[in-house]
């Protein structure tokens, strides 16, 4: 269990030292020799969790969806609250925000950005497919189109938050987004009950911290005569 747990932490602080370079230098300019120096962990470390660069940015690009919420009464409920915790996670984690800014460097060049969007848009698919099979969208609604619109509308609303303000505004500017775009999609009995509120993000965050210390297992007390 140690040994597991301790691979987990080092796959972790790859990760995160890739994201910073790639961050600062660009996909095609950061070198792994510049991740290893700040990551603190040897050549064969980092190739025993990821075979390539490449790979390091898939491992980057997944952290946007790496995280579990708490389930809602709505898929719609579900759909929004994702958005919502994106928009909170771009703003303070630096991994998350190294994440979209690698499927938007358009400098990479040697770089598929397409799993980034692929994996969102999946994701997104799949909420609405449920979501209208639970009868909480508009007849007129195709769960494709509307995935791919919202993971657009998303990307170029958190673009211009992050060109004019760093991002200060970001959950404002979706909840704006989502007042815009869900009336279009659901049925109104269904969209009189969404929370849509911007503090929500944090609440949920929040909820998701205190369930995790809860689940994580008590460490063991030594006994003080041992």
């Amino acid at each position: 269990m140690a040994r597991q747990e301790r691979a987990i932490r080092t796959r972790r602080t790859i990760l995160e030292a890739a994201a910073a370079v790639f961050d600062e230098r660009g996909y095609t300019s950061a070198t792994i020799g510049e991740i290893l120096d700040r990551a603190g962990v040897t050549k064969g470390a980092l190739y025993f969790h990821f075979g390539s660069k490449e790979e390091l940015a898939v491992g980057v690009f997944e952290e946007q969806l790496a995280i579990t919420l708490p389930p809602q009464s709505t898929r719609l409920q579900e759909l929004v609250d994702s958005g919502l915790v994106m928009a909170r996670r771009l703003r303070s984690e630096p991994l998350v925000r190294a994440s979209v800014g690698l499927a938007l460097d358009q400098g990479a060049m040697d770089l598929d950005r397409t799993p980034a969007f692929r994996m969102w848009i999946d994701q997104n698919t799949q909420v609405l497919g449920e979501a209208k099979t639970q009868g909480e969208l508009l007849q007129h609604v195709d769960v494709a189109e509307t995935a791919e619109l919202l993971v657009g509308s998303f990307s170029g609303v958190q673009l211009l938050s992050q060109l004019r303000c760093q991002r200060q505004d970001l959950e404002r500017r979706v909840v704006v987004l989502f007042e815009h775009f869900l009336p279009s999609i659901t049925v109104p009995a269904v969209l009189a009950r969404l929370d849509v509120s911007a503090d929500r993000a944090e609440r949920l965050l929040a909820q998701v911290r205190t369930e995790r210390a809860a689940a994580a297992p008590q460490e063991a007390t030594v006994p003080s005569g041992a």
